[in-house]
């Protein structure tokens, strides 16, 4: 029996759309959208590069636990989360349990093209090979995204209204 749809949860690398849809999504589904990192920004008035160099990626996982939880208790609401989320058995746990969750995947083509620009993603900017530093990190986090999915969409070259449909047809009813 497939479980009933509560929030719609974005996994997956950076880059990989997963806030450009969420908010598109929200809209056509009529939902409020959060996302994981902005809401720690929001709430601890710091960028997340400034958390990782003051608490590490371990203060920030932590920060990224609470907030999920947080999140949690809120209904029917759209939630793109930061790429890491899937590293502590804890947020696998959660997400498995708690909503409908759905993979971006995307080739590292993409994901470098996506990210070339930004300066705010910690583990890219202390990096001299952006696209190794891609490579090791899908490598190390793919399984973990395909643990937790209900549905994977490949976002590679998708226009967003594209995206947008693949997962629409797959939310359960």
């Amino acid at each position: 029996m497939a479980k009933p749809v509560q929030n719609v949860v974005l996994v997956g690398p950076m880059g990989s759309g997963k806030t450009s849809v969420g908010r598109r999504l929200a809209c056509v589904l009529k939902r409020d959208f959060f996302d994981t990192d902005f809401e720690i920004v929001a709430r601890t008035g710091v960028a997340i590069d400034y958390i990782f160099d003051v608490e590490g990626e371990e203060g920030f996982r932590q920060r990224e636990t609470k907030m999920l939880k947080d999140l949690y208790e809120i209904s029917n609401i759209v939630i793109a989360t930061g790429g890491g989320i899937v590293i502590k058995e804890e947020n696998r746990d959660l997400l498995k349990h708690n909503g409908f969750i759905v993979y971006l995947s995307s080739s590292i083509e993409q994901l470098v093209k996506r990210t070339a620009k930004s300066k705010t993603r910690p583990l890219l900017e202390q990096s001299n090979d952006r696209e190794k530093t891609l490579r090791d990190l899908l490598a190390a986090r793919e399984d973990f995204y395909q643990e937790v999915a209900d549905l994977v969409v490949d976002t590679t070259g998708k226009k967003l209204y594209s995206i947008i449909n693949e997962i629409k047809k797959g939310i359960p009813k």
